[in-house]
């Protein structure tokens, strides 16, 4: 019921821009399969190319559980840094209900201070990640850093920033300096 409701809504509003959606519905056991793996990024090109754009999410309906020994995405955040591997992707920006990265935890220490750029995922950011969560998901902030690691040890940048005002997607499209940049290594 959810996901049609979902689909219908995202129909609407990217009908509204003259765009089509797709959905997408995947399990980790298809990205860990390479034959599958190649299907589903086959299957993003082919939308991409017609103009669609593709909604993603788990298919929690037959993800099979840690009993038969396969985990599950687990959060959105590792699951968007998957899709960007498969379709290669220049960046991800991952929207947040925070700014972007801190040293510390913004809500808890009035003084931690923005980082706006992380070159390399070392153990001094894991560290920052275990005090600087987020309130929105499942995740926190070790999930998006998790995910960032992903991305960029595929040479794909991430952007984090704050999700609570939409125009702020728009000035990171337009190449604005906006929450924290998680630079890609060389590709």
């Amino acid at each position: 019921v959810g996901q049609v409701a979902l689909m219908n809504i995202y129909s609407k509003l990217f009908g509204e821009y003259g765009y089509s959606v797709g959905q997408i519905l995947l399990t980790r056991d298809i990205i860990e399969c390479e034959r599958s793996r190649n299907n589903v990024a086959n299957t993003f090109e082919t939308l991409l190319e017609s103009g669609i754009i593709p909604i993603v999410n788990e298919n929690d309906s037959v993800s099979i559980d840690e009993i038969e020994n396969i985990s599950r995405f687990g959060d959105n955040d590792n699951l968007a840094a998957i899709v960007s591997t498969i379709v290669d992707a220049n960046l991800l920006i991952i929207l947040s209900d925070i700014d972007g990265f801190y040293d510390s935890n913004p809500r808890t220490n009035k003084d931690a201070k923005l980082i706006k750029e992380v070159k390399y995922i070392t153990e001094e950011v894991l560290n920052f990640a275990e005090g600087a969560g987020s309130n929105l998901g499942t995740g926190g902030m070790e999930t998006k850093i998790h995910a960032a690691k992903i991305v960029t040890d595929n040479g794909t940048n991430m952007i984090l920033a704050n999700g609570k005002d939409p125009s702020k997607l728009i000035d990171i499209l337009n190449g604005d300096d906006v929450g924290t940049l998680f630079l890609g290594k060389e590709r």
